[in-house]
């Protein structure tokens, strides 16, 4: 039977934990208990969270997301617009275009940006049907195989806890490029103080970290941009590279493409990496305000984020900086700060000064993508927790809304960055960065595929795309599309961990640290098989209704009337924005 779009299950919304939240919470609900013993008016640490009564568990028990609701639509824009740009971008581009020349970047990059654009509209639709507390691992488990879900939740939950020590370790290098003469381990431990100050203030300390932090990535990519289109044009200083028209020799001459096919499938990674994270705004969501209100605006975001401040910015990389630089060649990836090619292309240019200016917002990046891992981590592992999947202690969500126990595991995580400093420091980072460099893959395909099945479970149980309030703008094809990029892309890394650049089969430990995430994601899921006996969902066991959003359809209708009723520009206006 054909469900009415103002259908809502009360009942089944207060017993399906996590799927449920509730739209009306208002910004400043905390535990009772912990508001009775403030005085009026409170103070600053008080307002802010951050008193010892404020650590203590929460006794709120009558619903089911407990995490703090502060988040603000302009936190959300800023996460999806400019979250997870960072070493991914400003460094391991470096690497990635010595690999595949300027040619596989844009290519390499673009099909990942399609990748995620399709990605991150299927989970903003799922997100705004059915919110979830802490973790959109959720929807692999209700719309895909409750095994896999598990596999999906820790799969992330040690992507980000791995992300953490990489990103303190490329913070600590960062600063060595003023040879400032001071340990990387002195540094290492400042940034992580950063990190643990900034998480004591839950939830907004890490909102106002991105949103600030965003603006800074943004504004230096623009300017960064500017100064490239006239240092193309051959505007640039006398005692630079580029003070005559330099156009697009570089893609001439070495060219355009480096160790060809092979070439090309070697940027993928760098490039999945480089987009890690795009997908918390999805997560977010559920720490907003309203979110059936600021995540459309915040997922339409992302188009912007791809084509601005990926692609175009990578043009100008590949423009500006020939792929045969000798100060490329041999880099780690992700933490030679020197062979950033945004740093070379302001060194080649003779622009004094602009390059520390550079590597002060790739070190506030760094960090910014290091505070994004314990935000990550932690509120996927207190979902885990909280559907039985984890121990029980990793639900714990102190007055504040902060999950205590969740983060302090994740920044246990973080003394691995000292690692480094051994002799063998280097080998244990690459396996660090093997493990994480592919996890983001099967959480994209995972998305999709959720979507797919969602939909599909959708239409058997009655329903009509008309009773979904926020549709993909590409719908399940968008999906399938997105799906089968993570499959092609799993295919191409493949092929470069077995025969590598420089021809040859590879070794045992060389496949290993390009593709240890596989092993490690079947591992959990024949972990979750273990742990729930439960297997793949046939579409008529797929629950479509419990736990849905309650939906203001009458101010929905009057949306879509006005916007019917606008000229088609104007219309297309509030398609993209």
């Amino acid at each position: 039977m054909a469900h009415n779009p103002d259908f809502t299950d009360k009942g089944a919304t207060r017993s399906t934990a996590p799927f449920t939240e509730k739209d009306t919470v208002s910004s400043d609900e905390v535990d009772p208990s912990y508001r009775n013993t403030v005085s009026s008016p409170p103070g600053f640490w008080t307002r802010m969270g951050v008193t010892p009564e404020s650590f203590k568990k929460r006794t709120v028990t009558d619903r089911d997301n407990q995490l703090n609701q502060t988040l603000q639509s302009r936190h959300l824009h800023m996460i999806a617009i400019g979250g997870s740009i960072g070493a991914g971008l400003f460094v391991g581009s470096g690497s990635a275009l010595s690999r595949g020349g300027p040619g596989a970047l844009l290519l390499d990059f673009g099909i990942i940006g399609i990748m995620i654009f399709n990605v991150v509209y299927a989970l903003g639709e799922l997100a705004v049907m059915y919110p979830v507390s802490g973790g959109f691992y959720t929807y692999s488990t209700r719309f895909i195989d409750p095994s896999w879900g598990f596999a999906m939740g820790w799969n992330y939950v040690f992507q980000w806890a791995i992300v953490l020590p990489l990103e303190l370790v490329v913070a600590g290098f960062t600063v060595e490029y003023w040879n400032v003469g001071i340990n990387v381990g002195v540094w290492i431990t400042v940034f992580l103080l950063v990190i643990v100050i900034i998480n004591v203030f839950g939830v907004l300390g890490y909102a106002e970290e991105e949103y600030w932090v965003s603006w800074l990535k943004l504004i230096t990519i623009t300017v960064f941009m500017i100064i490239a289109l006239v240092l193309v044009c051959g505007g640039g200083p006398s005692n630079g590279m580029y003070s005559e028209y330099w156009g697009a020799r570089n893609f001439y001459n070495p060219g355009a493409f480096a160790n060809g096919f092979k070439g090309v499938c070697s940027v993928f990674v760098t490039a999945a990496f480089s987009f890690s994270g795009t997908e918390l705004v999805g997560l977010a969501a559920a720490e907003a305000e309203n979110p059936a209100k600021a995540l459309p605006g915040a997922i339409k975001q992302v188009f912007w984020r791809i084509t601005l401040f990926f692609i175009l910015a990578l043009l100008f990389v590949g423009l500006l900086v020939p792929y045969d630089d000798d100060r490329l060649l041999g880099a780690n990836p992700f933490i030679d700060v020197n062979a950033s090619p945004f740093v070379l292309a302001a060194n080649n240019a003779g622009l004094t000064g602009f390059d520390s200016y550079l590597n002060v917002v790739i070190l506030f990046s760094v960090i910014s993508i290091g505070l994004s891992g314990v935000y990550g981590g932690s509120r996927t592992l207190t979902a885990l927790a909280e559907q039985g999947y984890a121990p029980k202690f990793f639900s714990y969500i102190d007055r504040a809304g902060r999950p205590l126990w969740s983060t302090l595991f994740i920044l246990a995580f973080s003394l691995l960055a000292y690692v480094n400093l051994a002799a063998a420091g280097p080998t244990v980072f690459d396996w660090l960065l093997a493990l994480s460099g592919l996890a983001a893959l099967f959480t994209w395909g995972s998305i999709c595929l959720a979507h797919i099945r969602f939909r599909s479970a959708w239409a058997y149980h009655g329903h009509t795309l008309d009773e979904i309030p926020f549709k993909a703008i590409f719908g399940v094809y968008g999906s399938w599309l997105g799906l089968i990029l993570v499959v092609l892309v799993l295919i191409a890394q493949f092929y470069t961990a077995v025969w590598p650049l420089g021809g040859g089969v590879n070794d045992a430990e060389g496949f290993f640290k390009s593709y240890l995430a596989l092993p490690v994601v079947i591992v959990f899921w024949i972990g979750g098989f273990i742990w729930k006996r439960e297997g793949w969902l046939r579409t008529k066991n797929i629950d479509v209704d419990s736990g849905r959003r309650e939906v203001d359809w009458d101010a929905i209708y009057a949306t879509r009337a006005e916007r019917a009723a606008m000229p088609a520009w104007k219309r297309m206006f509030h398609l993209v924005f």
